[in-house]
């Protein structure tokens, strides 16, 4: 299967893209207030340029939205960082190892990095989390990937990117990535009206899950890189699993903070 062809089933066959923009946003939006905490966002630099930079601002100053912001929204569910919306390219990140970790764009043999094709869900972190590069998973014999975990948001409405919103986990895909153990908590915003049907992995129709893996099992190969291999039989694990591996990347990013494990070139704040 070639990589057009799987986008192309994605687009025709995944019910998440019926809420798309009719058009592709030739740049992400970016919020310039967060719907949580009333923190704001400022930008530095010029978009689509290596010097942007979307800077986060509590009340009492500069914030960082990997350290600063609460893993843990209401009633169990969790606060994540937008840093992608769906149907943009624009590979941007939380910059684990810049002061404050604004949201840049990725950087790759001194290119800005896009997708070869538009993402077709809401992307982003869960703040104090960590995939610890030192430890090996029991079972899949990997070692983390040195990020937050990342998250998969399957909502209707697209997200801005820097905005932060509460979301229900639903499950996670433990994606294996050059080596890498790279978790993706498949989650919805709880404001979304799908909210409360969706409460397991189960509920999701097999379209969407299906279309996430596949998207990020060929996304990487018009660069010429092979393609992404999936643990635990490619299945997507329950939501009990997902609250259990974030509750372990938590745990890792308090050692981390704390300084019980080096944090080398991360910028921790500490």
């Amino acid at each position: 299967m070639k990589f057009s062809a799987t986008l192309s089933f994605l687009v025709l066959s995944s019910p998440v893209t019926a809420f798309a923009p009719k058009a592709l946003a030739a740049r992400p939006a970016f919020s310039t207030l967060t719907s949580l905490f009333g923190v704001s966002t400022e930008v530095a630099g010029e978009a689509a340029t290596e010097s942007f930079r979307l800077k986060f601002m509590g009340e009492e100053g500069p914030m960082s939205p990997w350290h600063d912001i609460p893993l843990m929204g209401e009633g169990g569910s969790y606060n994540m960082v937008v840093e992608i919306p769906k149907m943009t390219k624009a590979k941007m990140e939380v910059a684990t190892k810049e002061e404050g970790n604004p949201i840049a764009q990725d950087v790759k043999k001194g290119k800005l990095r896009d997708y070869h094709g538009p993402i077709f869900w809401n992307y982003g972190c869960l703040p104090q989390t960590w995939e610890d590069p030192n430890v090996e998973h029991p079972e899949l014999k990997c070692f983390g990937d040195n990020d937050p975990i990342d998250v998969v948001e399957i909502g209707s409405a697209a997200l801005a990117m820097g905005s932060v919103k509460e979301v229900k986990a639903l499950g996670v895909l433990a994606m294996i990535d050059d080596g890498e153990l790279d978790w993706k908590v498949l989650a919805i915003a709880t404001d979304d009206p799908l909210a409360a049907e969706y409460n397991d992995i189960g509920d999701v129709p097999e379209a969407i899950t299906a279309g996430i893996r596949e998207w990020f099992r060929w996304y990487k190969t018009p660069d010429d890189k092979p393609i992404n291999a999936f643990g635990f039989d490619e299945k997507y694990l329950d939501v009990a699993t997902a609250k259990e591996v974030i509750e372990e990347t938590h745990e890792a990013w308090k050692k981390l903070r704390s300084g019980e494990t080096s944090a080398g070139k991360l910028w921790t704040g500490k």
